[in-house]
């Protein structure tokens, strides 16, 4: 194999790989939205100050 052919699957496989690892993040989720929705629908009617009241600033402590 020559050198430049090397190289081009080298960058190729490098490419590949972030391809491949970016697609459970990005795109995944971008093409089946009605499996995120249950999120919105489990915290319906919470009010999240009740949970996690809202604490001092950092600069008061």
């Amino acid at each position: 194999m020559s050198k430049s052919t090397k190289i081009v699957l080298v960058f190729g496989g490098f490419i590949t790989a972030v391809a491949a690892a970016f697609y459970p993040i990005f795109v995944y989720p971008l093409t089946h939205k009605e499996e995120y929705k249950v999120q919105k629908v489990n915290r319906a009617g919470i009010n999240q100050a009740d949970i996690q009241p809202a604490g001092k600033k950092a600069a008061e402590i």
